[in-house]
C-alpha cells in the first residue's frame, strides 16, 4: 500500500514540476507573424476575405477558359487537316472520274461486255403519219 501511495505522490510532484516549467514556444510561421505583427490586422484580413475569394474564383475561371480555348484550337487544327485530306481525296476522285468517263475509256470498259463502238454514222429515223403519204 505504501508503494502505491508513493507512486501517486511522485506522479503529483511530476505534474507540479511540469506545470511550473516554462513552456517551449513553437516556431511561428510567416503568415501568423505577418498577420499579428505586420501592417494587416486580423480584422482587415477578415474584411478582405470575400474580395480574395472573388479574385481566386476569377483566376480559376481564367485558367479553365484558357484550357478550353486550347482544346478548341487543337480540335480546329485537327479538323482543318482532315478537311484538307478530304479535299485532296475529292479532287483525285473527280480527276479519276473525268478520266474514266472519256469516250476511249468507256469504249474499253464496254468492250469487255461485248458492246462495241459503231463505225456507221447515226441515221435519222423518220416516221410517216397516215395522213402524210
Amino acid at each position: 500500500m505504501n508503494r502505491l501511495i508513493a507512486d501517486i505522490a511522485e506522479e503529483e510532484n511530476e505534474k507540479e514540476v511540469m506545470a511550473e516549467a516554462p513552456k517551449v514556444q513553437k516556431p511561428e510561421n510567416f503568415f501568423a507573424v505577418f498577420l499579428r505583427k505586420g501592417f494587416i490586422s486580423p480584422d482587415d484580413a477578415t474584411r478582405a476575405l470575400p474580395f480574395i475569394l472573388f479574385l481566386s474564383f476569377l483566376a480559376m475561371i481564367y485558367i479553365a477558359n484558357r484550357h478550353l480555348a486550347e482544346t478548341y484550337l487543337r480540335d480546329i487544327d485537327k479538323y482543318s487537316k482532315e478537311v484538307k485530306e478530304l479535299s485532296w481525296d475529292y479532287k483525285s476522285t473527280k480527276a479519276e472520274l473525268a478520266f474514266k468517263s472519256t469516250l476511249t475509256e468507256v469504249a474499253k470498259r464496254a468492250d469487255t461486255l461485248g458492246v462495241r463502238v459503231s463505225l456507221d454514222p447515226p441515221q435519222k429515223i423518220v416516221v410517216k403519219e397516215e395522213g402524210d403519204k
